[in-house]
């Protein structure tokens, strides 16, 4: 993701929009639990926001991410109690972040933003790395699988998952989400040499979805299931009858759409390392 330039000034008052990239490997997830002894991306933000703020700044997500998750485009939103440069918001955030979490960019936007419910769509990517031997490099951000995969077995299953359906098998049984229904947008799957990378738009996602998707497209792929098995798990609405949930290291939430009229910057999905 490129750092986007800076335009102007923030006044008190004014809603702010940061996007945010973190390695989750050392976090309890994105939302604070309100617990000193537990580490999360939202308390470490907020904490640096306040530093630049001198009070405390409380934000809200687009998507809250579990433990181990990635992202690289993570949307959030708060109200600036100061006067204070976009540069602040970014750079002088960034002096008081830990190395793992960074803030990209800060916009003002029109008071009814919302980086949760102002959102159209969120897009996934969850990231394999196919090879007989585990890797060294990147261990928390890949999921290893050393069984050999076929993508274009798991390209094809995963079709069955496309438009507006229920998801109940492939959402945690702790979900609370009020209903199960989601809108798939697309769903690609491609090899690009030893990675394997699941790459999944939706209006909105339930607790453990993709990784649950991912688990079971890994079965696929590995010869385990028929390819049809994804439909199959999906008609069921039985969580029982899907396979076990992927871990989480391979998985980042790597752009967040929303209406043009909000003007935000447009950047690459992520993560860095697989370009485009």
């Amino acid at each position: 993701m490129a750092v986007a330039a800076f335009t102007g000034a923030i006044e008190k008052g004014d809603r702010v929009a940061l996007a945010v990239s973190y390695d989750g490997s050392a976090y309890s997830g994105w939302q604070s639990q309100r617990k000193p002894a537990v580490a999360t991306v939202q308390d470490e933000l907020e904490k640096a926001l306040g530093l630049i703020a001198n009070q405390p700044i409380r934000v809200q997500c687009a998507g809250r991410t579990d433990a181990g998750v990635h992202a690289s485009e993570q949307i959030v939103h708060f109200d600036s109690p100061v006067d204070r440069p976009e540069r602040a918001y970014v750079m002088g955030v960034n002096t008081n972040l830990p190395s793992n979490v960074a803030v990209h960019w800060a916009r003002v936007v029109d008071p009814s933003f919302n980086a949760r419910f102002s959102a159209t769509a969120r897009r996934y990517r969850y990231i394999i790395l196919n090879t007989p031997a585990r890797p060294a490099i990147l261990g928390s951000g890949l999921t290893w699988v050393n069984k050999p995969l076929d993508s274009a077995v798991m390209h094809r299953a995963a079709q069955a998952l496309l438009g507006e359906q229920d998801f109940t098998s492939y959402r945690a049984s702790s979900c609370q989400s009020r209903t199960p229904m989601r809108n798939v947008h697309r769903v690609d799957v491609s090899r690009r040499g030893d990675l394997i990378v699941i790459d999944i738009e939706a209006n909105a996602f339930l607790h453990h979805m993709v990784r649950n998707i991912a688990g079971v497209l890994i079965e696929i792929g590995a010869g385990l299931k028929a390819q049809q098995w994804a439909g199959d798990v999906l008609a069921a609405r039985d969580r029982s009858q899907g396979a076990a949930t992927a871990a989480p290291h391979g998985l980042y939430l790597v752009y967040v759409s929303y209406p043009d009229n909000y003007a935000l910057p447009r950047s690459n999905p992520g993560p860095y390392f697989l370009g485009q």
